[in-house]
């Protein structure tokens, strides 16, 4: 049996807002929503690159919303260069956002997050890649492959380019640029 509503709402079939779930007469499974954030920096191959990352419990799985500014511009792969943009977004291993070598940074996140150890493309942890329209990108999605307490303590990275989500292990998305630890948002 579920425990009580802590706000007394106890409409039969009422959106509570406690949890923001449908339930029947005065009962539910879960607590308040858990909410948790990465503050996204940029690091030493694109230091303009600021940020946020929320995600939110909701029926059925987790919101993710992001509000970055500082990316690069879009740039065609030339001259054996990698191509700039858009931007591969997902969550890594490790909530260590250490640059180390400036060429290379922020490896100490480690690799994809991959609970279910799922082939690339399918990985808990890969996000749709960002947009830089005129620096800014903002966009929000729903996934069902983890829930807000399963991320906390693990980071956040953007890449310098798109994500192919087909080459394993890691979507060839290129160095890189930003990076956030997912914390508990009190």
């Amino acid at each position: 049996m579920g425990k009580q509503c802590n706000c007394n709402y106890w409409d039969c079939d009422y959106n509570c807002p406690c949890c923001n779930f449908v339930h029947t007469c005065g009962y539910f499974e879960c607590d308040e929503a858990a909410v948790a954030i990465a503050r996204v920096k940029g690091g030493p191959l694109a230091p303009d690159i600021n940020g946020t990352v929320i995600f939110t419990s909701i029926a059925g799985g987790t919101e993710v919303f992001v509000k970055v500014n500082g990316l690069p511009p879009f740039e065609p792969a030339q001259c054996n260069q990698p191509q700039i943009g858009p931007h591969g977004f997902h969550i890594h291993q490790k909530g260590c956002c250490q640059v180390g070598d400036p060429a290379n940074p922020f490896l100490a996140a480690g690799e994809h997050w991959n609970p279910t150890k799922q082939p690339h493309g399918n990985h808990a942890g890969d996000f749709p890649v960002l947009f830089s329209n005129n620096g800014y990108a903002c966009m929000a999605f729903f996934t069902n492959k983890f829930r807000v307490e399963d991320v906390i303590g693990k980071s956040v990275i953007i890449h310098q380019g798109p994500d192919d989500y087909q080459t394993q292990p890691a979507g060839g998305a290129g160095k890189r640029l930003a990076c956030g630890v997912i914390r508990h948002m009190f």
